[in-house]
């Protein structure tokens, strides 16, 4: 099936670089499944809850498929799509569909790793979720697989291109120009914090002593927690509430982390390396539950820094601060004249971000498998560190940490049988 997905994919790319001229190549010769360049692409959506079928209506896909372990999602999802949608218990069966082209993963985190691998061997186009895995391992084996089979991969958080970036006002682009011109200086520190515009979500802790209750019929709890270790069932475990606890997530940091710190990694030229420190100020965490933290700071080889500050004590702090000027929130400076000087530099390099036009032409999307693992794994550090509660030192070309075993443990976690990457 790999074989003869890859070499379909292969045939599709040449069909469509060496054949430019024709406006429409029949399905026929694209082979099932696989729809003309005039068509709308096919998409799956594994996880039909609130944020699942948020995402039905792209321009330029068509949703004609759908996984959930509960029948509500379900039903919600048919509603919302007007009924008549292939409907999957078993999101293996899903990506095994021969309709579908793209697979997109909706679900809690600690799936997102075994799906986003499956769909990858499957021949598969891939839109998934933030956090793009729960631990750096499964980043690492879902970047190798990706490679491996050619497919297209596109992580959710589009800041890097695309919207106004929280608290600065401005788009990702014009920060990563001022950076880019110098103007700051080198090494430059970056706060994360409700005063640069950016709220950490502390509601997303999780409640210790849960109560032990019955799960619902419509909800299939053993295949819910998958490789998850096993855990009675509690409402406050599942839908929305789960990124309070260890097994699914990573709290406020794991939810919003990847939104936050890609587009930093981004404009820091960041995109192939990881922090060489990681810092923690925070009370001991539960082994279950997700807490909250004071500071979390990150330091690169080159003397860079990304601090994130979640109880907000970096008041009038800049968002970026270099050894010559500051750039403050709403895109303010201290530097005379920002925006006429800025206008004598050219723009950053264009990125590819047109998720559709990216399948269709095979080229790699603007964030994607390799730059979206190490931005993953800058959240991943974090919570490796705030699981720990202390300093810990990273080798950003092995992808290890430095003389710690039990950091290490953190990198590939165990998953209960029968799963297993």
């Amino acid at each position: 099936m790999d074989k003869q997905n890859s070499s379909r994919r292969d045939f599709i790319k040449k069909s469509l670089i060496g054949a430019a001229a024709f406006t429409i190549v029949p399905r026929f010769v694209l082979g099932k499944g696989y729809l003309a360049p005039s068509d709308h692409l096919t998409k799956g959506v594994i996880g039909v809850g609130s944020m699942g079928r948020g995402h039905f209506g792209y321009a330029g896909t068509k949703t004609v498929a759908i996984c959930d372990v509960d029948t509500r999602h379900l039903a919600l999802a048919q509603k919302a799509l007007g009924g008549g949608i292939k409907e999957h218990h078993d999101f293996r069966d899903l990506i095994q569909n021969t309709e579908v082209d793209i697979v997109h993963i909706a679900t809690p985190p600690h799936w997102h790793g075994l799906m986003a691998l499956e769909a990858a061997r499957s021949g598969k186009d891939i839109w998934c979720e933030k956090p793009m895995t729960r631990t750096i391992g499964e980043g690492k084996k879902v970047k190798e697989a990706v490679a491996q089979h050619g497919n297209i991969f596109r992580l959710n958080t589009w800041f890097r291109f695309d919207s106004n970036f929280y608290g600065m006002n401005v788009p990702v682009k014009k920060i990563k120009k001022v950076v880019d011109t110098g103007m700051l200086g080198w090494p430059l520190k970056v706060t994360i914090s409700k005063h640069t515009g950016f709220d950490w979500k502390f509601y997303w802790v999780g409640k210790e002593n849960l109560p032990v209750q019955q799960a619902p019929k419509e909800l299939d709890y053993e295949m819910w927690l998958g490789p998850a270790p096993y855990k009675p069932y509690s409402d406050h475990r599942v839908h929305t509430t789960f990124r309070g606890y260890w097994d699914y997530d990573g709290g406020g940091l794991g939810d919003m982390g990847q939104h936050y710190l890609d587009p930093v990694q981004y404009f820091l030229g960041k995109d192939n390396e990881s922090p060489i420190k990681i810092e923690v100020d925070a009370p001991q965490q539960h082994s279950d539950a997700v807490g909250t933290w004071r500071k979390i700071t990150y330091t690169y080889a080159d003397g860079c820094q990304i601090i994130l500050d979640g109880e907000g004590t970096e008041v009038g702090k800049a968002y970026i601060e270099g050894p010559k000027g500051k750039l403050f929130r709403g895109f303010k400076s201290d530097i005379p004249d920002l925006e006429r000087k800025l206008a004598q530099y050219p723009e950053p390099a264009a990125q590819m971000t047109d998720f559709v036009e990216a399948v269709r032409t095979r080229e790699k999307f603007a964030l994607n498998e390799e730059n979206g693992y190490y931005s993953c794994t800058l959240v991943n550090l974090g919570l490796a560190a705030l699981r720990l509660n202390r300093t810990l030192h990273f080798d950003s070309d092995k992808q290890e940490f430095v003389n710690d075993e039990a950091a290490n443990r953190l990198i590939n976690q165990p998953m209960r049988g029968p799963w297993t990457m």
